[in-house]
């Protein structure tokens, strides 16, 4: 608890000591000779010091024009109580509203917890390296691009940047919700917002504190509040409306009750604070966006940054999922997967397949290309390019040169058709890669993107919580994308894409759909912006992904990992599951008991369970949403 809550439980623990003494002693009773003034007197002092921020929240309100609220509501139904006789009756009211005033704070405070936590990833300084050698503590935005920063042990790393010296272990926890520290050398990557481990390093800055990782971060998490659900955005209008109607019923209730039954306007009023204190809206007003609050917040304990309860509750509605495949179901990594000699290559070279990919990199020895920086790759060998004469491109072919006074072909199939070379055609999965020697073919050399562990198994687990389809778009050719897809699980491919033809595909797919049932995209690249923006939920990769990407998404997966798209459906679905029950149980009561109110029924004790009693039942059911396990 915070000084605030504290504070409030001190007061709740007076007033209630004080309200049970005088509650007993008027039951037994010892108050009877009393005079009904001094009684009153006695029920006001835990009244005041209990109810003393109430009152003056109501009439602080009221002075601005906002005279609906929970806080008006509770100042007339316990003046009304005080003015009719019931003190204990309407000190009770103010004593319960407190308690549930207090357990709605403590709930949205934990609920808050997860979010808080993300946000002190910010950092306080930065190390700047001078060039004269000495380190000057500064502001991390006063730190341009191209400076050297020096993060000790235990330090957050200020802005994003490549490492120049050191290795150490990062704490990713705030970002990803990883718990295990991720490795780091010379030449690698780090993000803003991590926490260095352990040695000290140095890291040449590669973005301004504005644009960097944590930045970006807190921008988004800080502008998730204002985009809410249409469910919130109900409840707020319905809040707006109802608080009105209500306390303008209880006053016809009190005014017109004694004009055509035997009451007495004391049993009227009586009735018409049973009816004001039910009509309070707090159980949905609070238990409502801490429901989506507590989702959002759930997501972020494992790495995943919903931008707002409208994309938590949009996400509970999808039914179908697009990927990108570079990036997102593979890793964009090409590498050699498999080096094929010829049969008669074979028979001439006992090490037919170093000798193969051998003859590859010197043909592709001056490029850098990815496809001939993977194969130089997978040789690994010191490569002499003076044995390397006449070397040319062929524009969609490959490449043609003399090596060692002999030609020498790598490519297509179009070049070994050009040169007359007899080949042995290859339906592999991958990029196929032909090479040819003094006239002779030589072998297949195969080029793949290597599919993400895990993705098979994301893929089942999305469908396991109810995602009937699954779509992957991308520009390779139909083969290598189809064999990618029947790996992992993939209901539907569209290949040889442009950019542009991503968002027409997208647009398809949702206009297929029915009902309310939603489209999600999720991408990595720049390219994928435009995607991300059109579809219904777009799903940005945070780690790898481009800034453009993560701006147009919706919900961002700090670590690349999709297969905690399958939580986070589960995550909204229930989310939703548990708003939807407070909503029911909320207003079923309350019209419950303002029926039963209306014709003497009920009491005010049921007023209070039907206000307080509600909200703390309907906050509890909201803090499940904190507890969804993965």
């Amino acid at each position: 608890m915070n000084k605030k809550q504290k504070k409030v439980l001190y007061r709740i623990i007076v007033s209630g000591i004080l309200f049970f003494l005088f509650l007993i002693l008027e039951k037994t009773g010892v108050l009877e000779p009393v005079p009904i003034v001094v009684q009153g007197l006695l029920f006001l002092v835990p009244y005041l010091i209990i109810g003393y921020d109430v009152l003056y929240r109501a009439f602080r309100n009221i002075r601005n024009g906002h005279v609906f609220d929970e806080h008006f509501l509770m100042m007339i139904a316990t003046f009304a109580a005080f003015a009719t006789g019931e003190f204990s009756e309407g000190c009770a009211v103010m004593l319960f509203y407190q308690v549930g005033e207090l357990f709605q704070s403590v709930a949205v405070g934990k609920s808050r917890q997860s979010i808080t936590e993300m946000m002190s990833i910010a950092p306080d300084f930065a190390n700047i390296l001078k060039d004269n050698g000495e380190i000057e503590e500064v502001d991390p935005e006063d730190v341009n691009i191209g400076d050297t920063i020096v993060v000790k042990a235990g330090e957050k790393i200020p802005l994003d940047g490549t490492v120049i010296e050191g290795e150490s272990f990062l704490d990713t926890a705030a970002l990803t919700g990883e718990s295990v520290p991720r490795k780091v050398k010379t030449g690698e990557e780090v993000y803003s917002g991590c926490v260095n481990g352990e040695g000290t390093l140095k890291i040449k800055v590669s973005k301004i504190y504005e644009d960097s990782t944590v930045a970006k971060i807190l921008e988004m998490v800080e502008n998730a509040s204002s985009k809410k659900a249409r469910l919130e955005n109900f409840i707020t209008r319905f809040a707006r409306v109802y608080t009105p109607i209500v306390t303008i019923g209880a006053v016809l209730l009190a005014l017109l009750l004694p004009l055509f039954t035997d009451l007495t306007f004391v049993n009227s009023i009586q009735r018409a604070c049973i009816f004001l204190i039910v009509s309070c809206p707090c159980a949905l007003v609070i238990s409502v966006p801490l429901g989506f609050f507590g989702g959002i917040g759930a997501a972020s304990k494992v790495g995943v940054l919903v931008k707002g309860s409208n994309y938590l509750e949009a996400i509970a509605d999808v039914n179908t999922i697009v990927f990108d495949k570079t990036g997102t179901l593979t890793k964009g990594e090409f590498k050699v997967s498999q080096i094929l000699p010829s049969k008669a290559f074979s028979e001439q070279n006992a090490n037919a397949k170093e000798d193969l990919i051998k003859l590859a990199a010197f043909g592709e020895a001056l490029s850098n290309h990815p496809i001939a920086m993977s194969i130089k790759e997978a040789f690994g060998g010191q490569l002499d390019t003076s044995l390397i004469k006449d070397n040319t491109e062929v524009a969609g072919q490959g490449i043609c040169a003399l090596y060692k006074g002999k030609k020498l072909l790598v490519g297509n199939a179009k070049l070994m058709a050009a040169q007359n070379i007899s080949y042995e055609e290859c339906h592999e999965y991958g990029t196929i890669i032909y090479v040819a020697y003094d006239g002779t073919f030589a072998g297949t050399v195969i080029i793949a993107d290597t599919i993400k562990e895990g993705a098979a198994e994301a893929i089942s687990a999305m469908k396991s919580v109810g995602i009937r389809k699954t779509v992957m778009l991308t520009g390779d050719r139909a083969e290598t994308a189809q064999a990618v897809a029947g790996k992992i699980g993939i209901d539907e491919v569209h290949s040889d894409l442009l950019p542009g033809d991503k968002v027409d595909q997208v647009e398809a797919i949702m206009s297929q759909t029915s009902g309310k049932d939603k489209v999600s995209f999720v991408g990595d690249g720049i390219n994928d912006a435009p995607v991300l923006m059109r579809a219904d939920v777009g799903i940005a990769m945070g780690s790898l992904g481009s800034d453009a990407a993560i701006e147009a998404a919706d919900i961002v997966l700090m670590d690349d990992d999709i297969s905690k798209i399958a939580f986070v459906v589960k995550i909204a679905r229930k989310t939703m599951g548990i708003v939807k029950q407070n909503i029911t149980f909320a207003i079923g009561v309350k019209v419950l008991v303002l029926i039963l109110g209306a014709f003497g029924l009920a009491s005010m004790w049921a007023a209070v369970f039907a206000d307080v009693g509600v909200a703390v039942i309907a906050i509890l059911n909201s803090m499940r949403t904190l507890n969804i396990k993965k």
